[in-house]
């Protein structure tokens, strides 16, 4: 399971408006090899499923994210900062043993 935190999904739902994604837009989310740490978050919107995807609502918010993924990703939230130390969206990560100091990737 991926869940969104109120901060988050509330960023999420104006980004969609202000960019005017098409009404079945969700956010996408997955893992990729790269970054200092092995692994890398990557994040987008998009309109189309995928065979295998697995897909999960939480806030008022779908994600959807491929099978091969989940296995890095299950128990992870979905937050946002908006304090002094950067503002965006962050991966919460249970099964990371190792970030970077960006957030943008991390090892399990």
């Amino acid at each position: 399971m991926i869940t969104v935190s109120e901060k988050a999904g509330i960023y999420i739902k104006d980004l969609m408006e202000k960019e005017h994604h098409a009404p079945g837009t969700f956010v996408r989310v997955g893992v990729k090899g790269g970054g200092c740490s092995g692994l890398e978050y990557v994040m987008k919107f998009e309109t189309t499923e995928e065979e295998g995807d697995q897909i999960f609502e939480d806030k008022g918010v779908k994600v959807v994210v491929q099978m091969k993924s989940l296995l890095y990703l299950y128990g992870t939230e979905l937050d946002y900062s908006d304090g002094l130390n950067g503002k965006g969206l962050f991966f919460n990560n249970p099964n990371a043993t190792r970030t970077c100091s960006c957030g943008e990737s991390f090892a399990v």
